[in-house]
């Protein structure tokens, strides 16, 4: 697949931003990433929501293979082939898997920092703690002889 051939594909979803990625390209909108266009491929964003529909389908989850496995990425699952000839549907399965990468991005927001604690101040610092000795001072080299004597 290349790049011209997405943007038509895309037409009636929308405008989308099309950037090499691996050996093929990411797909996004809005500033989401929802799709794959790889060798094997175009591969959309998917959730509990919208699994059981590529399922129906009979569509796979992407897959690759390492030198010891098969890696399964169950948050990106295959096109039906038929939706290329069907570029509405197409637009409406592309409006689903950006609602999916929109929930995903949304549960990977870091949550809010605490509140910081508040700087003590080096004069605080240096005074004792309540109930400990005060840390020995040291001694100065004239002291230091005077004992030695």
């Amino acid at each position: 697949m290349d790049r011209d051939f997405l943007i038509d594909l895309f037409a009636d979803f929308g405008p989308v931003t099309i950037r090499k990625m691996f050996s093929g390209f990411g797909i996004s909108a809005d500033g989401t990433n929802f799709a794959l266009a790889l060798r094997a491929g175009l591969y959309f964003r998917a959730d509990d929501h919208t699994i059981p529909q590529f399922e129906a389908e009979g569509s796979q989850p992407f897959q690759y293979q390492t030198r010891a496995k098969t890696v399964t990425v169950n948050s990106y699952w295959q096109l039906p082939a038929r939706l290329f000839d069907d570029s509405e549907e197409l637009a409406d399965w592309a409006r689903a898997a950006l609602a999916a990468a929109q929930r995903a991005a949304l549960r990977k927001r870091p949550k809010a920092r605490k509140a910081a604690k508040p700087k003590v101040s080096s004069k605080a610092a240096s005074k004792p703690a309540v109930g400990r000795k005060p840390p020995a001072k040291r001694r100065t080299a004239k002291a230091r002889k005077a004992t030695r004597r």
